[in-house]
């Protein structure tokens, strides 16, 4: 999930009278349940994502194989044509080996990772390192000598741990809006080169060999993310903070250190830049709506350090078994559902903004645009689905609420108003399009999981990821079948 600011923030909606609702097919619910229950595929997508392929970083090839596993997937369900759209992304990268050790005053394996698209390291670099710390970028520009070949370690001790996850929407004491701290909203924009950026120019100048900095987690939680950053560009790697802290300490108390780091990585530029996203449709059946298209989806990149497992392999497989059940129950819904599987959501949702740029936005698009309905996202926290977020939507709320009602028995409790941000159904909401996200359990996500090591199948219950899809299944079939489309946001 990316820290993209929340720009929906400046959208007010349409005040329209309440749309009318049909009655619920409780028949139909019934029956998405018991397919959810009986017939579950959700462990062996899931295992095949986490167990099998690992992490998915974008435009790896492991991001290619699991996308052509999926459209190959739900093909064999019978949703058609299943298919791979690429997108304009830049190279690949892959980690293919590291080696992280304190080796005086005496030995030890050091937690490390290197951050995504970070190069190599010129062989092993055995030495002692070099603090700059909470320097400026001008104490730095008159460390170069120092900094030639060195490894460096670049951030002072950490002590601003991750200590909390985002609180929970869904209960009754919650706080309106306490959860955006979480997720990007309400965030300056940098304008200019930050400090870090004018501190890693000089890095890069200065010809150091190595950077190292701590981890924002506790406990040997590693967060790691990373970004190309070209030809030129200095090996990174980020350290677990406890083993940063304890080499900062020794330099501190003027104790020789020395420190054996190596680096092997590989870029992948063969596919021309390519990345790709996963679609496929269930044809509407009602020939006056079926070119409408309500559309479920979530992003199946992730990092690189962990296997993805609930950012967002547990999303890919709710959305995967959501539109396998409509099918397998012969839903025949009035529009058309169409299915897509992002990469690129880590870098900044590209792949999600590459489609709707591509198929939704722009004049040349308005007869799509006019026809898609609505875009159900998944991503953020994982197990059952409580609610929605409906971004400010009133017109949408009661449609949600009675939406979600009949599901409460099985473990849904409300939607919430107020918007958020940071992944890929803001795409569709800023190209004007109504988008929504669900609230899902945040225990050990924000402090554990999220972007780290620890994003593991063990964080994961399969079970919880049945009752997501049938929610989905359930949304998406009411929205598909409906006489009106969702309502739509209106810019200020």
């Amino acid at each position: 999930m990316t820290n993209r600011a929340a720009a929906f923030l400046g959208f007010v909606f349409w005040a329209a009278p309440s749309i009318a609702q049909a009655p619920l097919d409780r028949g139909i619910l019934a029956k998405i349940q018991d397919e959810a229950t009986r017939n579950s595929q959700a462990a062996p997508v899931f295992e095949m994502l986490t167990v099998n392929i690992g992490p998915r970083l974008t435009a790896s090839p492991a991001h290619k194989r699991a996308a052509e596993w999926v459209r190959d997937r739900l093909a064999s369900y019978g949703i058609e044509n299943a298919r791979l759209e690429p997108w304009k992304f830049g190279r690949g990268w892959s980690l293919e080996k590291i080696t992280v050790e304190m080796i005086e005053p005496r030995y030890l394996p050091l937690i490390g990772y290197a951050d995504g698209w970070s190069p190599s390291t010129t062989g092993e670099i055995v030495a002692a390192p070099v603090l700059a710390g909470d320097k400026s970028p001008e104490e730095l520009d008159r460390m170069r000598d120092q900094l030639k070949g060195a490894i460096v370690l670049t951030q002072p001790m950490m002590t601003n741990f991750v200590h909390k996850d985002r609180p929970q929407p869904s209960d009754p004491n919650y706080v309106a809006l306490s959860a955006g701290y979480a997720t990007g909203i309400g965030r300056a924009r940098a304008t200019g080169p930050t400090p870090a950026q004018r501190a890693a120019k000089i890095y890069a100048d200065a010809g150091a060999g190595v950077l190292l900095k701590p981890s924002i987690g506790e406990h040997g939680t590693v967060f790691v993310t990373g970004r190309d950053l070209g030809p030129g560009s200095v090996a990174s790697i980020t350290l677990a903070a406890e083993h940063y802290n304890m080499i900062v300490r020794m330099l501190e108390h003027k104790i020789p250190v020395k420190l054996r780091v190596g680096l092997e990585t590989k870029f992948y530029d063969q596919d021309g830049g390519n990345a790709y996203n996963v679609l496929a449709e269930l044809p509407g059946s009602d020939p006056a709506l079926r070119d409408e298209v309500v559309m479920i989806g979530g992003h199946l990149d992730s990092w690189h350090t962990g296997v993805g497992a609930t950012d967002n392999a547990d999303g890919a497989t709710t959305m995967v078994e959501a539109i396998r059940i409509l099918k397998a129950i012969n839903a025949h819904p009035r529009r058309t559902v169409r299915i897509a599987l992002w990469g690129g959501e880590e870098q900044g949702l590209l792949g999600s903004h590459a489609w709707v740029q591509q198929h939704l936005e722009g004049p040349a698009n308005a007869g799509a645009r006019s026809k898609f309905d609505v875009y159900f996202n998944i991503d953020n926290g994982t197990g059952d689905i409580y609610g929605w977020f409906l971004q400010n939507n009133e017109a949408a709320k009661p449609i949600f609420d009675a939406w979600l009602e009949p599901l409460k028995q099985h473990g849904a409790r409300r939607n919430v108003i107020e918007p958020v941000g940071a992944t890929d159904h803001l795409s569709f909401v800023d190209a004007g399009l109504p988008g929504f996200n669900p609230i899902q359990d945040y225990v050990d996500y924000d402090v554990r999981t999220h972007h780290t090591n620890m994003d593991t199948v063990e964080r994961v219950d399969v079970n919880e990821i049945r009752q997501a899809a049938a929610t989905v299944a359930w949304f998406a079939y009411n929205a598909a079948m409906s006489d009106q489309k969702i309502p739509r946001p209106v810019s200020k």
